[in-house]
């Protein structure tokens, strides 16, 4: 069966949503300006990245809150409505997260490619079980795309660790509390899904689901990019082959 798709119109849950858009212009200014007068390249990185990740992240709460980013999909005989544009978002902006950590660590491009792999596959699951037809294939799918986030994490604690170790013990220890914001913050994603309307649990109403979603975005990104640079020195030891790594 088909899924049913037309366009809806937002409810008072807008209200979250032009938090979340402002929140994120917000962090998009603050970043831009202490990214002001960094000179080195590697380091432009850095703010390059975590820019553009509050940008789209904006603009994509501007098209929810406006009513671009919402549709309604039929699951068995309910009308579900369903904020596309958040899976957009986080399509673009969590590879973007995953990279400013890996050029933290210093990892090898095989280990940025199976993180950002995954991150995809994961994102791209997860929108699957948010457009199916029955309660089951959406369960199914979510499940699905939970694995992958596993499996990422896996990498995050394993691989990318290790790599970390290998930089100055500032950068390593820098390291270790964003990926320890990564994995508590990413892991109340699928919780806050299944407990929502678009899982089959349907305890939090649409208005506090939205809520939840705006409040883990500000802090997976804003927040993540805050802690990120707010040290220059030590980003500068990051771009800086260390005698360990050498």
């Amino acid at each position: 069966m088909v899924p049913l798709v037309m366009t809806a119109l937002v409810g008072p849950e807008s209200l979250w949503l032009w938090i979340g858009t402002i929140g994120m212009t917000l962090g998009t200014l603050y970043f831009i300006g202490r990214g002001r007068g960094v000179r080195d390249p590697k380091m432009q990185e850095f703010y390059i990245i975590t820019i553009f990740i509050t940008t789209i992240a904006a603009a994509m709460y501007f098209a929810m809150a406006t009513g671009f980013g919402v549709t309604e999909v039929m699951v068995g005989d309910e009308m579900l409505t369903i904020y596309w544009a958040r899976y957009a978002d986080w399509l673009f902006t969590t590879p973007l997260l995953l990279l400013d950590l890996s050029l933290l660590a210093g990892a090898n491009r095989n280990t940025i490619a199976t993180l950002i792999g995954l991150d995809i596959f994961m994102i791209g699951t997860g929108a699957i079980a948010a457009f199916a037809a029955t309660p089951g294939t959406r369960i199914a799918w979510w499940a699905i795309s939970t694995g992958a986030l596993l499996a990422l994490l896996y990498v995050l604690v394993g691989t990318l660790s290790k790599n970390a170790r290998a930089q100055s013990s500032e950068v390593a220890s820098l390291f270790g509390t964003l990926r320890n914001l990564v994995i508590a913050l990413w892991l109340l994603y699928p919780v806050v899904w299944i407990l929502g309307t678009e899982g089959t649990l349907g305890i939090l109403p649409l208005y506090w689901e939205t809520a939840a979603f705006m409040v883990l975005d500000l802090s997976a990104k804003v927040g993540f990019g805050v802690v990120l640079l707010r040290s220059r020195s030590v980003l500068e030891r990051a771009v800086t082959p260390s005698a360990a790594a050498a």
